[in-house]
Parts: structure tokens; sequence; C-alpha cells
């Protein structure tokens, strides 16, 4: 979908940080939404889309369970 969001997971990225899932809610909605900077009438449906989008992806990547080969 978007190539510049990059796997989050391990064995991939051993070590994510809040701004890298930040950075990838922000491709996403902006991929998404079309708007690479909303409005400002569209502002805060913009920045709280990116808010749980970030919140989803933290409880996904908290919750996997990534099995040895």
């Amino acid at each position: 979908m978007c190539r510049s969001i990059k796997t989050l997971r391990e064995p991939y990225t051993p070590e994510v940080t809040d701004a890298d899932v930040q950075a990838a809610a922000l491709q996403y909605v902006r991929k998404i939404s079309g708007f690479r900077a909303p409005a400002p009438h569209n502002a805060a449906a913009f920045d709280a889309a990116v808010t749980a989008v970030a919140a989803a992806t933290r409880t996904l990547l908290d919750d996997l369970v990534v099995r040895s080969r």
C-alpha cells in the first residue's frame, strides 16, 4: 500500500520506538486520506486518526507472538 511504511515487528525491527509507530500511522493516514497535510477544518479529524492508528499499531505489536524458525 505505502512503500515508505516499514515493517515494525521482529525480526525486521528489533526495537520499535514511539517515533516509528507515529511515523507509520502518519504515513497511513496521509495515504488513505489523500492529504499530506490537512486543511485547518480537517486537522482535528486527521490528528485523531493518526492517534488512533498509532494506538492500534502499538497494541498489535505488543500482542503479536513471533515464533522462532
